[in-house]
């Protein structure tokens, strides 16, 4: 009878040998996992949704305006990439795998207007509902 050696061998082969398998090599990347990023995303846009809503707190001064302004609108284009990184890496927003690819353009329209400093210029050129009723009144 012919010994074959260790049970993964071949039994075709009269041969007794060892196999070698190859471990991967480390390329230097970190796997980051999707739950992860998908943290990140929430914690980006929850921190920069917090600061857009107390932005008229932080408008009592200009130069503190300027400075939360700026960190707004690099929060939410932080929130962009890490939401496009969410996408691309097949993870799921809020159950979703359809969202993060348009929230991050979202939140890139967010960021630039988040840069817009209007300082209560009226930019609708449309009518006062306040002073409508005033005009027929006063006839």
């Amino acid at each position: 009878m012919l010994d074959t050696g260790d049970p993964s061998q071949t039994l075709l082969s009269p041969f007794t040998m060892k196999l070698h398998v190859q471990k991967p090599q480390a390329t230097g990347s970190v796997m980051v996992s999707v739950e992860f990023i998908e943290s990140l995303a929430e914690l980006l846009c929850g921190v920069s949704a917090i600061l857009f809503t107390f932005i008229a707190t932080f408008s009592r001064s200009e130069k503190a305006e300027n400075i939360v302004q700026n960190v707004i609108a690099l929060l939410l284009i932080g929130a962009a990439g890490v939401l496009w990184w969410l996408s691309l890496s097949g993870g799921e927003l809020w159950g979703s795998n359809y969202l993060p690819k348009p929230l991050s353009l979202v939140c890139i329209v967010i960021a630039i207007s988040a840069r817009m400093n209007i300082k209560g210029e009226n930019v609708s050129f449309g009518a006062n509902p306040h002073t409508i009723g005033k005009s027929s009144e006063e006839e």
